[in-house]
């Protein structure tokens, strides 16, 4: 065999070794710590509507900060679900714990849901810092059956403990869990009023 064909040969096993080889992608979900307690027989209704995230970390793939104007996306840690719909879910589990004899729930579109109030957020910052911090901005407004709606802007920033994807992730539920508490100190005012 010629040495040209030798050297074709074996250029052609590692390439294609090296195809077999490629990293194996991580998925990530934000969870809530328990399940919701039960509702009694007339629950205290609320209905968490379309939530919007920035266009950046509107993908699959975590999206980190990595400078003052710089990101990267890791193609290989991604989110199980969109946030878009997992963050509603996991505020919706949130205030179902925070708020006694609620009944949380989320809905895709802005149809009339029959509802004691609605929610309705806007994320303004989901920003990842492995090995920092998670940090969560969210505007939103409360909108009661009966009375005034009520707004506020909520920022949680919470440290990631160490320097993988399981501290970031698990930093972001506590940054979430935060917000939930300021939104669900609302909610019982407005519940409270006659």
């Amino acid at each position: 065999m010629p040495k040209s064909m030798q050297l074709a040969t074996l250029l052609a096993v590692l390439v294609l070794t090296g195809c077999g080889s490629s990293p194996k992608a991580n998925f990530y979900t934000l969870g809530s710590d328990a399940p919701p307690p039960r509702a009694p027989a007339a629950p205290y209704r609320i209905a968490i509507g379309i939530v919007t995230v920035p266009d950046l970390i509107d993908r699959p793939q975590i999206v980190t900060r990595t400078g003052a104007n710089q990101v990267t996306i890791d193609e290989f840690a991604r989110w199980a679900e969109p946030l878009q719909g997992e963050i509603p879910r996991v505020i919706a589990a949130n205030l179902a714990r925070e708020v006694d004899g609620s009944l949380v729930s989320t809905y895709q579109q802005s149809a009339n849901i029959d509802a004691d109030c609605k929610l309705l957020l806007e994320v303004r910052r989901f920003e990842s810092a492995p090995g920092d911090a998670a940090t969560v901005e969210v505007l939103w407004t409360l909108r009661p059956a009966r009375g005034e709606s009520r707004s506020g802007r909520s920022l949680a920033r919470e440290a990631t403990g160490g320097p993988g994807y399981d501290e970031l992730v698990a930093a972001h539920a506590r940054a979430l869990a935060a917000v939930s508490r300021e939104i669900a100190g609302t909610v019982r005012a407005v519940r409270a009023r006659p």
